[in-house]
């Protein structure tokens, strides 16, 4: 950590080696791959990679693609996606029979919530909140338009009250991609399930970040991606998942070979694969699976509650910090200030947001932006800790004040921001 400089006090990075003395996380730390000089928080939109992703994607190409060629179907491919599903089905509480991995997030959204609207012809009405991950919204006024249902949304505060009996999706994500906010999915299931309603939950942003529970819950079903917490890589495949007694009686308006009964008996009629399988459409990715399967390899022996006790310990500091440090120089904390409400995420709010992303990543901290105004910073307790959250905002008001983050370089925008 850095010495001196405007903002963090040397009281505020005493403490903040203080905490980081008893690491309970530090024994696993060394199975990340981050470049030298490099402060990540970043990982709730791309995780880091983990020892052995490499290794494992270079033996599926040279050895298994390279020398068994088609062969290596049957040497172990054509499993991938099970054995992967066991691994991540701890993550989401549940039993590994009931989560597939298979395509894309958005795609399996489109797949869940048009099986719904397909199920139950008398409620014509799909639930989210206002501000929910546009890419969800899209998908959803797609099945609206093609049902000819409602998509109604709501602000997030008043999603379960706005419940009726009209009602047959209620949709949100787990956690507000803006501000972190957490969402309590065992409550909204309640205030669905009083409706007769289903809950679909997209778990993107909080899973590898927030222990989940889905069955204790009672939700009934989820998506997300594998490449944010879990650190599955550059668009690693998704997972779907369908409480058991409720995956039988949906039929997805998306159909693929792969979720037929009987794959390879190649018959012209669907029929559905037993359960939630039949969610799965086309082939699998075989090198985005064998990453996705060596990066979860990398959380073994990692106690979930331990990474969030370690998470909501950074957001806490942070969110200390920036009000203490921060306020006067125009910055606001659009995070909830309680730890219990967040996921392993703070934002923050600044007029010059963009900039000040830009300026922080060129000395080394990596956040993210997202329009309007909001500086994004994932908290990864895996390759994070109090001296790193205390050096980001020592950096940010080191910027502010010199002006650096008004160079021309730091206004242009890339193709991703």
């Amino acid at each position: 950590m850095r010495s001196g400089g405007a903002g963090v006090s040397a009281s505020s990075r005493t403490d903040a080696a203080a905490l980081d003395r008893h690491d309970p996380l530090l024994p696993f730390r060394d199975r990340f791959l981050l470049p030298p000089g490099i402060r990540y928080f970043d990982g709730n939109s791309l995780g880091a990679l983990a020892k052995g992703v490499a290794e494992r994607v270079h033996e599926v190409i040279a050895r298994e693609w390279g020398e068994t060629l088609i062969g290596g179907w049957n040497a172990g491919w054509i499993d991938l996606p099970r054995r992967v599903a066991t691994r991540l089905a701890p993550f989401l509480g549940v039993a590994p029979e009931d989560v597939a991995i298979a395509d894309a997030t958005t795609v399996n959204l489109f797949k869940l919530a048009g099986a719904v609207l397909a199920g139950r012809p008398a409620r014509e009405r799909i639930l989210a909140p206002a501000g929910n991950f546009p890419s969800d919204l899209y998908a959803l006024r797609g099945l609206a338009d093609t049902f000819d249902a409602e998509l109604a949304t709501v602000p997030a505060a008043d999603l379960a009250q706005a419940v009726d009996a009209r009602t047959a999706l209620v949709t949100l994500s787990h956690v507000d991609f803006r501000t972190g906010e957490l969402f309590d999915l065992e409550a909204l299931a309640q205030a669905a399930h009083a409706h007769g309603a289903l809950l679909l939950a997209d778990l993107s942003h909080s899973v590898g970040a927030v222990p989940l529970a889905l069955d204790d819950w009672g939700v009934d079903l989820a998506v997300g991606c594998g490449y944010k917490f879990l650190g599955g890589g550059p668009g690693a495949p998704a997972f779907v998942y369908a409480r058991r007694a409720l995956a039988d009686e949906l039929l997805p308006p998306l159909r693929g070979w792969l979720g037929h009964a009987d794959p390879f008996a190649f018959e012209p009629e669907w029929r559905p694969a037993a359960g939630v399988e039949r969610f799965v459409c086309g082939t699998p990715p075989i090198l985005s699976l064998a990453a996705l399967d060596a990066a979860l390899a990398a959380w073994e022996g990692i106690d979930l509650a331990v990474t969030r006790s370690w998470s909501l310990s950074l957001g806490d500091l942070f969110v200390a910090l920036a009000g203490r440090e921060l306020g006067s120089r125009g910055f606001t904390v659009a995070s909830p200030r309680e730890g219990a409400h967040r996921g392993a995420q703070v934002s923050l709010r600044h007029a010059e947001g963009f900039a000040l992303v830009r300026a922080l990543a060129a000395r080394g901290v990596v956040g993210d932006f997202r329009p309007p105004d909001v500086l994004r910073f994932g908290l990864h307790p895996l390759y994070l800790c109090h001296a790193d959250v205390a050096e980001l905002v020592r950096l940010l008001a080191e910027i502010h004040d010199s002006g650096a983050h008004r160079e021309p370089a730091f206004a242009r925008a890339a193709p991703v921001p």
